[in-house]
C-alpha cells in the first residue's frame, strides 16, 4: 500500500475506512492515496518531515514544526487517520483532540500557560512583544475561568472549545 507502483485494493480501501472511523468515502481515500504517493517521493511507504514540507501550505504554516512532530513517518493509514480530524464528518471531540495535541508542547497530557504561550509565540512572531503575549493570554485564560498556574486537560479543552460553531474542516478533492 505504500509505494506509487502499487494500487489500493477494495480490501485496502475498506481497511483504511475502518481505521479512520469511516470519515472518508472510498473515492476520497483513493484521492488521498494518490496525494500520499506524490508526497512519498522515495516510495518507502511513509512520509518524512521533508516530504511534508514540500506542501507549500504546510511549509508556511506557523505551527508546521509542531505538526511535523505528529506526522513525521506516517504510513498511509495513519496519514488518513491524521487527516480525519479535518473531515466535515469528524465530531467536535476529534477536532479538539488534534488541537490539544498541537498545544501539548511537552506531550505530558496537559496544556499549561507556558504551552499556550509557546503556540502564541509561534503564531505572532515578532508582531507582539513577550509582555503583550503574556497580557493577552492571561486575559483569555482568566475569561475561561482558569489561572496562569492551571493546566488544562483534554476534558478542559473540550469544555472550552466545544462551541458548536467551531469550524475545522478541509474538503478532499475527488478526481
Amino acid at each position: 500500500m505504500g509505494n506509487t507502483s502499487s494500487m489500493l485494493t477494495q480490501y485496502d480501501i475498506e481497511e483504511v475506512q475502518e481505521h479512520c472511523n469511516n470519515l472518508f468515502a472510498q473515492q476520497e481515500i483513493v484521492s488521498l492515496y494518490q496525494r500520499f504517493c506524490q508526497l512519498d517521493r522515495n516510495a518507502k511507504g511513509f512520509i518524512s518531515a521533508d516530504e511534508f514540507l514540500s506542501v507549500p501550505e504546510f511549509a508556511v504554516n506557523p505551527l508546521s514544526q509542531r505538526l511535523l512532530k505528529m506526522i513525521d513517518g506516517l504510513n498511509f493509514k495513519d496519514f488518513v487517520a491524521f487527516l480525519s480530524a479535518f473531515s466535515a464528518k469528524a465530531n467536535i471531540e476529534q477536532k479538539i483532540e488534534l488541537i490539544f495535541k498541537v498545544y501539548d508542547v511537552d506531550c505530558n497530557g496537559k496544556v499549561s500557560f507556558d504551552d499556550i504561550l509557546a503556540i502564541l509565540r509561534d503564531l505572532s512572531g515578532s508582531f507582539m512583544s513577550e509582555k503583550q503575549r503574556e497580557k493577552v493570554l492571561s486575559h483569555v485564560v482568566e475569561e475561561a475561568g482558569y489561572t496562569r498556574s492551571s493546566s488544562l486537560s483534554m476534558e478542559d479543552f473540550i469544555k472550552i472549545l466545544g462551541n458548536p460553531g467551531l469550524k475545522m474542516e478541509v474538503e478532499v478533492p475527488v478526481d
